[in-house]
């Protein structure tokens, strides 16, 4: 059984889906591997749109199957790359830990991401979610910075994250706790973006709005506000300045302030331009 389901439509919404149901959509190796190549193919895809990535069956993520992992002690088969410590071996020029990637990935992906959660969502499931840029969640639905549980500390790229979404303090009880947050209150705190009794639904309407938008501006401004919380002031205005003047009088900029004095629906194009591909240390 294919661990990821995907099915990109009409609009260019892919529609990625953790098809481990029997388990609450837990990270075994074969989900890692299903996230990470699904995530690397979609990065390449010039015609995507905008991403929708949620769980099959009752569950968002329930986070590491320890099971599947021979162990976590060392000197085991657990130091092997198929088990646990393997995932904190790096892939070739990856920056991030082959943990980390699961979540990372679909932050850094060029096309925004919104999750949808329902269920529980919990330690690595949750930093998965924290990876999209959007997320709608259910009232019913539960969050939990669970590492803590394992006598472990969230390693999948969640902190880098979480330090931007949640006031120290908040991060570092739910850190040091493991407790279980709903719906409402992950809202509350800033886990969850909106609440949803259908966030399924919730999150393809948004990604049909996204997706009606320029590409080229939708790209190129996900990568300015990535870039935004982490970057010096000098190189954040330096960064808009230049993604801006690869914008302008190109084609579906042009066609975006037609489409708008025509009254009518944009026709864009799949972005091409080189410039929103280019290195950032020309800023």
């Amino acid at each position: 059984m294919d661990r990821v389901l995907v099915e990109i439509d009409a609009e260019g919404i892919a529609h990625v889906r953790m098809n481990r149901p029997d388990k609450l959509n837990a990270l075994d190796a074969a989900m890692f591997d299903g996230l990470w190549s699904t995530a690397r193919e979609l990065a390449r895809d010039r015609s995507l749109r905008a991403v929708v990535l949620s769980g099959e069956g009752r569950a968002f993520c329930a986070g590491l199957d320890f099971s599947s992992f021979a162990s976590m002690s060392p000197g085991t088969a657990g130091e092997q790359k198929g088990g646990a410590r393997g995932l904190l071996g790096r892939e070739a020029g990856s920056m991030a830990t082959r943990a980390q990637d699961a979540g990372w990935l679909w932050h850094d992906l060029p096309v925004p991401v919104i999750a949808a959660i329902h269920g529980p969502c919990f330690g690595g499931g949750l930093q998965i979610a924290l990876g999209a840029d959007v997320r709608f969640i259910a009232p019913s639905a539960r969050m939990s910075v669970m590492e803590i549980k394992w006598g472990l500390i969230p390693d999948m790229s969640g902190t880098q994250t979480l330090r931007h979404q949640l006031r120290l303090d908040v991060l570092k009880e739910l850190t040091y706790t493991g407790r279980i947050v709903q719906g409402t209150e992950a809202v509350a705190l800033g886990l969850a973006t909106h609440l949803s009794d259908h966030p399924q639904e919730a999150a393809t309407e948004l990604a049909r709005e996204i997706a009606g938008r320029s590409p080229s501006a939708v790209r190129a401004g996900k990568k300015l506000l990535n870039r935004a919380v982490v970057s010096d002031e000098r190189s954040g205005l330096a960064l808009e300045a230049r993604l801006q003047a690869a914008l302008i009088g190109k084609a579906n900029q042009v066609e975006a302030v037609r489409a708008n004095l025509e009254k009518r629906d944009p026709a864009f194009v799949d972005p091409v331009e080189p410039e929103l591909e280019a290195d950032d240390e020309q800023a």
